[in-house]
């Protein structure tokens, strides 16, 4: 019988890694400051009511044309390499989906996030996932960037929970993702999802999860804790921890038995219809299922 499935839900900036990661190489080379480029591209979004994502990735080619700079899908890459990781990401997938061997289930890995898919690409994790959800470009066959392929805002990320939901990964496939499918075919239910993020770009995402069954994390450094503390008093996560993934820390110990738990439940729900199959059927009339 095949395991069951847990899925660990990320977004990326300040969350795995310490700033937004446009702001390790890209902005540098630019010769401007993180607070420079980003009023720069906030302001020309808010001129023009343009979506966030969609001015930020505006100003990186504006920007990068008007300097005469590279601006390429390897070039992206590369500058995924100057992520700088929290504590113990590193060591974390690997330390999680041992774990999760040892609880008799299959841990996933994916990423949600409003950054770049090319420089999460060229960073030293990318390898952990089973898919990366981010905002990308059409590149030419020169591996410039000519449009938008996808935007990923704050929103939009629930789109990405329904698709691991179902199993539906690819983004071009609409018409699976709507296809009607009863919940106990779906690949990863929702009560088997972890989200983790630091703030209010992952509210709606944090909200889903515990509407329907799983758990919501929020990370944090001292710049954000207080926000942070704000998600937690309100409800939008049943969480908070400093962002240290090392192992032993309480985010560490909490993930492990947030796998357990799920693991209990998955074990005594097959039992419960291993039962009502032994007496003949599976959910007798008028008989609310227990799991």
């Amino acid at each position: 019988m095949d395991k069951p499935i847990i899925a660990f839900l990320y977004d990326f900036d300040k969350t795995l890694c310490t700033t937004d990661m446009e702001d390790y190489a890209f902005i540098p080379s630019l010769g401007m400051t993180p607070k420079e480029f980003w009023a720069l591209a906030n302001g020309f979004g808010h001129a023009n009511r343009m979506d966030g994502i969609l001015a930020y990735m505006y100003t990186m080619i504006q920007e990068s044309e008007k300097r005469h700079l590279p601006f390429t899908r390897e070039s992206l890459r590369e500058m995924g390499r100057d992520i700088v990781l929290f504590p113990g990401v590193e060591g974390w997938f690997r330390r999680i989906n041992a774990f999760g061997e040892e609880q008799g289930v299959q841990v996933e890995h994916y990423v949600i996030s409003s950054g770049l898919r090319e420089i999460i690409e060229g960073s030293a994790i990318s390898g952990e996932f089973k898919e990366i959800y981010a905002s990308e470009f059409y590149y030419d066959g020169e591996g410039r960037p000519v449009w938008p392929k996808l935007t990923v805002n704050f929103t939009a990320k629930t789109q990405f929970v329904y698709r691991i939901n179902k199993g539906v990964l690819d983004v071009s496939d609409d018409k699976t993702l709507n296809d009607s499918m009863p919940d106990d075919s779906k690949r990863v239910p929702f009560t088997n999802m972890i989200y983790i993020g630091d703030g209010l770009s992952d509210v709606p995402c944090m909200k889903m999860m515990r509407a329907y069954g799983g758990q919501a994390i929020a990370v944090y450094q001292a710049a954000n804790r207080l926000g942070v503390e704000d998600l937690l008093a309100k409800g939008r996560v049943d969480f908070i921890f400093p962002a240290d993934y090392s192992e032993g820390t309480a985010l560490d110990l909490t993930a492990r038995n947030i796998i357990r738990k799920m693991a209990i439940v998955d074990q005594l729900g097959d039992e419960n219809s291993r039962q009502l199959r032994n007496i003949g059927g599976d959910v007798l009339p008028d008989q609310v299922g227990l799991f």
